[in-house]
């Protein structure tokens, strides 16, 4: 990477009128926005079908793409849906303009864009079966798809044998193809505007998952399909009792034995999408935290070891000799972790909001950062700036304005400008943080199982603040 920043904002929080940000205009439009604030990336959570509550992190699939970010406004000036249709008046007028309603999106939205992709499959069959042809993992989750939809939402180790209809796997099937045809054209609109996107791989993937129905032996489960241990972290500052997140641990040494083919295609097909990959949890590579998934929170588990060094190879073959990939270090980092990490060359995390919390030569103070390294003032997972410092105490902001050199008056742009005059290579700031915002906007909140993911722009950035980090950037010299 060359010295440059960028803006973290996943496209379900742009502004629009069907209930929650896509792909479309308004992402083209951000796109711009960018380009006039001298910024070279654009950094997204994974783009991933959400599970229940919202959360891109336990999705039902590592391939396929959410139908909640396709765009109705470019699926209606493509001939797919009528805007002088009831349906698609309504939910115009009916789809909430603050929060994502996940459940709106879900019931109201969804059902729209599989109307589209049934016309689709219909009268472009061969476009379709082109596209299933292409990419196997699409067949996978298109029958997945389909037979969950037909078993009422059950799990797939709750299915009866049953037999769903070509024409559901096909409009399926057409669901992702127009998925993949509207990121392409973002995907070309920020290329032409120098702008990088960057995606994300979470470790894991949900238990009741396309690909682990289909791939079961890559993952240690119960004799019925089920997990017995699921992955978590141990107790940390976010929560005394840990996380346990409900997912199933890989049988890695399945996994090495098929020469790491499944990881290799996961890391290739994002590579495909975006130009730069942030890999979530990467500790876990070098060991995982095993919770029995009857435990009743993540305290009681252990340490097993991952992969390391074994799966980077392969990945890095899969990727003819290189790895463009930011590895997520956070939480219980040991020697091994960083061991890992360096080997490859992979750019870890500094997160500036934890950096004055007492530790006299903290390694997130912006003086101590090797070059190879990714700066954020916060991520999805922080509170936003504005909300750290009023929630700080005395002593933590005394440490913050003695590292300044004098008084804030915005917080917010005070950590953007000591990110962005840092030396790591690459500085990052959620959009919360360029508008100010208090922890109203926050995010996510690791834990808290409803509530999260839902935060969204009311209208466009103005072009002042497009101004104003320009400036921040080209005196930082990261430019575009």
């Amino acid at each position: 990477m060359q010295r440059s920043s960028g803006v973290l904002l996943h496209p379900t929080s742009l502004p629009g009128p069907w209930g929650g940000g896509d792909v479309g205009p308004e992402a083209r439009r951000f796109v711009q926005w960018l380009r006039s604030a001298r910024q070279a990336w654009w950094q997204m959570l994974p783009l991933g079908p959400v599970d229940g509550s919202g959360s891109p992190y336990n999705s039902p699939s590592a391939f396929a793409g959410s139908p909640g970010l396709i765009s109705i406004d470019d699926l209606i000036a493509d001939g797919l849906l009528d805007a002088a249709s009831r349906s698609v008046r309504e939910l115009r007028a009916d789809a909430p303009a603050g929060k994502v309603d996940f459940r709106f999106v879900r019931e109201r939205r969804v059902p729209l864009v599989r109307q589209a992709a049934l016309a689709l499959a219909r009268d472009d069959a061969g476009a379709v079966e082109a596209f299933a042809e292409a990419n196997a993992w699409a067949v996978e989750w298109a029958e997945f798809a389909a037979r969950k939809a037909a078993s009422g939402d059950a799990a797939w180790w709750q299915w009866k044998e049953q037999a769903v209809s070509w024409d559901d796997v096909a409009t399926e099937l057409a669901v992702q193809l127009l998925f993949a045809r509207q990121w392409d054209r973002l995907h070309a609109a920020a290329g032409d505007a120098g702008v990088g996107l960057i995606g994300d791989i979470p470790i894991f993937v949900s238990a009741d998952s396309a690909d682990v129905a289909s791939h079961r032996e890559l993952f240690l489960l119960g004799a019925e399909g089920r997990p017995d241990v699921v992955a978590g972290v141990p107790p940390d500052a976010f929560s005394p009792t840990g996380q346990k997140w409900g997912m199933p641990l890989y049988d890695w040494e399945a996994n090495a034995q098929e020469g790491f083919q499944w990881w290799r295609s996961r890391l290739t097909g994002l590579l495909e999408r975006v130009d730069l990959v942030r890999i979530d949890h990467f500790r876990g590579f070098a060991a995982a935290w095993h919770v029995g998934a009857d435990e009743p929170d993540a305290i009681h588990g252990e340490w097993v070891p991952g992969p390391g060094a074994a799966l980077f190879e392969a990945l890095r073959d899969a990727c003819n000799g290189e790895l463009p990939v930011i590895a997520e270090d956070l939480g219980v980092i040991t020697p091994a972790v960083e061991d890992l990490r360096d080997r490859f060359g992979l750019p870890g995390m500094r997160i500036l909001q934890f950096a004055f919390g007492g530790e006299p030569n903290h390694p997130f103070l912006p003086h101590s950062y090797p070059e190879r390294s990714v700066v954020y003032t916060g991520t999805h997972d922080n509170q936003t700036t504005a909300g750290w410092w009023a929630g700080i105490g005395d002593d933590e902001r005394a440490r913050v304005l003695r590292y300044l050199g004098g008084g804030t008056g915005d917080p917010s742009w005070d950590l953007i400008r000591l990110a962005w005059d840092s030396r790591a290579e690459l500085a990052i700031a959620p959009m919360q943080d360029l508008l100010s915002l208090g922890d109203e906007a926050r995010f996510n909140t690791p834990g808290l199982a409803e509530g999260n993911w839902g935060w969204r722009l009311s209208e466009p950035v103005a072009e002042l603040v497009a101004g104003r980090l320009a400036e921040v950037t080209l005196r930082a010299g990261r430019g575009r």
